[in-house]
């Protein structure tokens, strides 16, 4: 059987550290489009009698690509395509420090299909992102350090309908990355395929996620022209999600999460649902402990107040991980208490 050390679930990341943090955050949440890929250079093409500048850049590892940017002697739009290069150039510098400080940084192939949904406005439009990423984002957005298994799935959610002037295909979406994306069959094959996955084992994987009562039911995604698996509570954990922002690869992504407070019960909820599971139960267990601890002690939450409006199933659910709630925060007595009241209720 698994266990949890009773030891110390996280560490507070310093406050020069969490303030280099803040500032990246703040000045790429303004930014409308991201370079995708690395920030590149100008290069200088003639042809058909005419000189072109083009950003030379790399779209995904080891392939190359350019992007038009304006003719030779239009000194406006270069110097804007120069300056959004020096920019992108320092925000993956400014990644790259914090990977050192252990911030949580995903890699580059998330990166690329996380600056797609963002430059094609679907974070702006409802969709959120859940799952390891968004507890990984939750530790970076509190100031937090702690280890986090790491995960080759960018878990994608969406509690009602996005609100987009038109179907946006996911599928079109994902393969505008220029990773070699093929849709998962459903099993059985006749099911529409809920996610997309690189080839290999460890692959990345995207699932497009959101409620429903029967866990695994396939329900559509009319705006996306996909479909979706079904979770239940995912009423409960995505209502109204937060702006935050996810480091990847080079990049700072504005992204939506789920409310922390409500993050923790779900995953909480989480741990005691999966059956056969029993590795990711206990993921889905420390990373509720480890962010419920984090919000009690650094940010003095209340958690009992996100549980009030819990549905009862799920409350009961989470009242079973009380006992290994217990040893993973044998050394956070103040969280463990606010654990203990809440789910008392």
């Amino acid at each position: 059987a698994q266990s949890i050390s009773p030891s110390l679930l996280y560490q507070v990341h310093e406050l020069a550290y969490r303030t280099q943090y803040a500032e990246l955050k703040e000045r790429t949440a303004s930014v409308q489009t991201l370079l995708p890929g690395t920030p590149g250079r100008l290069v200088l093409r003639n042809g058909t009698g005419h000189r072109y500048w083009y950003r030379g850049y790399y779209p995904v590892p080891g392939q190359d690509g350019e992007d038009f940017v304006c003719k030779d002697g239009d000194d406006e739009a270069l110097a804007a395509a120069r300056d959004r290069i020096e920019f992108a150039g320092w925000v993956m510098r400014q990644v790259r420090d914090l990977r050192k400080l252990q911030f949580q940084v995903s890699d580059k192939a998330a990166a690329r299909v996380l600056v797609e949904l963002y430059n094609t406005g679907l974070f702006e439009n409802g969709l959120v992102v859940v799952g390891t990423l968004g507890y990984m984002a939750w530790l970076n957005e509190l100031g937090a350090k702690a280890v986090s298994a790491r995960t080759q799935d960018i878990d994608l959610a969406r509690r009602q309908g996005l609100k987009l002037a038109a179907p946006q295909t996911f599928l079109k979406t994902v393969e505008a990355t220029k990773l070699r994306f093929f849709a998962v069959p459903g099993l059985p094959n006749r099911v529409p395929p809920t996610a997309v996955k690189l080839p290999g084992a460890e692959g990345l994987r995207v699932d497009v996620l959101t409620h429903g009562k029967t866990l695994g039911q396939v329900l559509p995604v009319p705006e996306l022209e996909w479909h979706a698996q079904a979770v239940p509570h995912f009423d409960y954990l995505l209502r109204e999600p937060p702006a935050a922002a996810l480091l990847a690869g080079g990049h700072c992504i504005p992204v939506h999460l789920p409310a922390p407070e409500r993050f923790v019960w779900h995953k909480l909820y989480a741990s005691a649902a999966r059956r056969g599971f029993a590795e990711k139960a206990l993921k889905d267990l420390v990373q509720a402990a480890t962010l419920g601890a984090v919000l009690v002690e650094q940010d003095d939450s209340v958690l009992a107040d996100a549980l009030r409006d819990a549905p009862p199933g799920m409350v009961a659910a989470a009242r079973t991980r009380l006992p290994a709630l217990r040893r993973a925060l044998a050394q956070h007595q103040q969280a463990l208490e606010q654990f203990e009241d809440a789910l008392a209720r």
